[in-house]
């Protein structure tokens, strides 16, 4: 689609307003939520690069995004529960949500959490996942949600960082049909865990009838709930900067990072983003198709539509299950108005009969897309099958929002530009550097950074760890002080952003610097592939070279060993037509499947490691730990 600079001057206005006429600006989003106490500071930046958001004012999240709904329009939808694995559908109306997070607070409170005090919740995607954050953040106490499946060594870390006083759990969970037992996996996180909770309250979804209860520490979610009965539990008004959650990322060093996050920032932050980016209002459905085990899933599944007075589906399953039209009938059948979900998930749809995508989908307004770059020949296939705007955007678990978006909320007819998150958001001061320090250019690769302060909404700290923040975040350059995104970034003339891939996924070939998101573009050009993941490989005399892995779409293209070659050399030949010969693929091998994380980000690491003939290491996350077999056995083949 093109697009022309003159075009966006609306959204330039109100983006350089942001920046530049800051506190007027946020104190204007800030009247978006509801304050016991109205701040007293917009901004404290007194302690570069620690910013203080809203100080002075009094708010609380759970009451912002349930109690005031619940008071004007109790019998709205809230919360819509759908499991594929179990057949259940549930409505919960705004009066039925509050009085859950109460039942759900007031357990809390009979087992001795206080404000301030850490709850980790290790849950499949259901219902009580949402009471349990919500029921947190009303008493104060700060909660930290690990993936529901995590294998106990990463929990256990999480626990000894968190040192939570509870954990709520489920028993089991299920993906694809299969029971995935929890409880063994929490017994023996908190048996090798130095800080375990004192008590762990389990939902017994009778789906692993044989687990272990450990007396005296374990607790029946259904026995207590009927005990507190109907418990009025008051919200507690907390400063805007008390910490609402702990969300764990992965840190080079090893040990996880704890995103820490503030309470009005991040409400502020949210709210806004409802009404600017994803443009959903009071009374109108939203589905993310994410998990609350990860940043997306806190943001626009459980936060993010409940403050705007929205309902948002809960679904627990996969796009596939019972059959690829599944998400496309709760459009249909919930009237839903905006869905937001993942290039990885789209993928793996455009694979399947387009007759799955005939439903009735006049209720979506726009399809958001986030957790990965987005090539430009998905997005546009996406964009043709609906038939409504699809927008990818760009953000981190660190920015707890996007970063880079198209905000039709504020300017309607902003232009997409497949294949690219678009602009910098409000309130992000964003730029491009090289690595000197000084700002790119036009179309000239870089790295993304944002000069602080952080916009609120952003992490106010890594967990525990004042300087791991500064050392990990701050230290690219020093004059001038600069968040570094540690991805590598292209911004056109228009302003329009592409991200290439993280810092280290860029290849240095012969003292070329090359972004894998540029030879996986060109590969993906190619009518042949599917899907496709390129990695830099040691290289005694280039330092390194490009190894690509690519799925095809049709099996019997790679069926010999000739026919493989060939099509091999195809693809190369492809890159050199697009990309030059420097950035030609030293090899390119044809797998059935690439592994990823449950959350569908691309394992590079574990590709690279194969390829060099390292060994991949433990990797919780993966989704299917087969993928990474077959890997090998494709790199042995050939």
């Amino acid at each position: 689609m093109r697009h022309r600079g003159e075009d966006m001057g609306k959204y330039q206005d109100f983006y350089r307003r942001s920046i530049e006429d800051r506190d007027a600006f946020w104190a204007e989003q800030a009247q978006f939520i509801h304050w016991e106490k109205a701040p007293e500071v917009i901004c404290d930046y007194s302690n570069p690069p620690f910013v203080k958001w809203f100080k002075g004012g009094l708010t609380n999240l759970c009451y912002n995004a349930v109690d005031r709904h619940a008071a004007k329009r109790p019998d709205a939808p809230a919360l819509i529960y759908v499991s594929t694995e179990t057949g259940e559908e549930k409505t919960y109306s705004y009066g039925e949500l509050q009085r859950e997070v109460e039942r759900m607070a007031a357990i809390y409170r009979k087992l001795g959490v206080e404000k301030g005090d850490r709850v980790l919740i290790y849950m499949p995607m259901i219902p009580q996942a949402a009471f349990a954050m919500l029921a947190c953040v009303r008493l104060g106490a700060i909660h930290s949600v690990v993936f529901g499946g995590f294998a106990s060594a990463s929990l256990a870390t999480r626990i000894d960082d968190a040192k939570p006083k509870l954990v709520v759990t489920a028993e089991a969970g299920m993906r694809n049909g299969n029971v995935i037992p929890y409880k063994h996996l929490l017994d023996e996180a908190c048996r090798i865990s130095q800080s375990p909770p004192e008590k762990v309250l389990i939902v017994d979804r009778g789906l692993d009838p044989n687990f272990a209860r450990v007396e005296g520490r374990d607790l029946d979610y259904a026995t207590l709930r009927e005990e507190v009965g109907e418990a009025r539990v008051p919200v507690e008004w907390v400063d805007a900067t008390h910490p609402s959650y702990i969300l764990y990322t992965s840190g080079t060093t090893g040990k996880p990072k704890g995103v820490q996050r503030d309470t009005g920032g991040y409400a502020v932050a949210l709210a806004s983003s409802m009404k600017y980016i994803f443009c959903g209002g009071e009374g109108e459905t939203m589905f993310c198709t994410s998990d609350i085990g990860w940043v997306v899933g806190h943001g626009y599944i459980i936060y993010g539509p409940l403050l705007a007075g929205m309902a948002t589906v809960m679904y627990e399953g996969t796009p596939l299950r019972p059959d690829p039209g599944i998400w496309w009938r709760l459009v249909e059948k919930y009237r839903i108005n905006v869905m937001f979900s993942a290039p990885t998930a789209v993928r793996v749809l455009k694979k399947q009969d387009p007759s799955y995508m005939k439903r009735d989908l006049s209720s979506l307004k726009h399809f958001f897309l986030a957790g990965e770059p987005l090539d430009e020949t998905t997005h546009r296939w996406i964009h043709e099958a609906l038939g409504v705007p699809v927008i990818d955007n760009y953000w981190q678990t660190e920015s707890g929002w996007p970063i880079l978006a198209l905000c039709r909320g504020v300017q309607e007819d902003l232009p997409i530009k497949y294949g690219s998150p678009g602009l910098p958001v409000y309130g992000y001061d964003l730029h491009v550097y090289r690595e000197d320090g000084t700002e790119c250019g036009p179309n000239e690769k870089g790295i993304v950074g944002v000069v602080p302060p952080l916009p609120p909404g952003c992490l106010s700290t890594v967990w525990g760890q004042d300087d791991r923040f500064v050392s990990t975040y701050f230290s690219l350059f020093r004059e001038p002080l600069v968040y570094s995104t540690a991805d590598w970034g292209i911004r056109d003339e228009n302003g329009y952003l592409t991200i290439l891939g993280r810092v280290d996924d860029v290849i240095n070939v012969a003292g070329h610097r090359l972004g894998t998101r540029e030879i996986e573009e060109a590969i993906q050009s190619n009518p042949a592939i599917a899907e496709v993941a390129v990695v830099g490989v040691r290289d005694e005399v280039k330092g390194q070279v490009p190894v690509a892995f690519a799925v095809v779409k049709d099996p019997s293209r790679i069926a010999t060993r000739e026919a493989r070659r060939a099509l091999e050399e195809e693809v190369k030949k492809t890159v050199d037509e697009l990309l030059g010969a420097i950035a030609r693929p030293h090899r390119v091998y044809f797998v059935q499947g690439l592994p990823k994380t449950r959350s569908g980000k691309m394992l590079r690491r574990s590709l690279q490691a194969l390829a060099e003939g390292r060994d991949p290491g433990d990797l919780p996350t993966i989704e299917d730990p087969a993928a990474l077999e077959m890997v090998a056995e494709a790199i042995r083949e050939s």
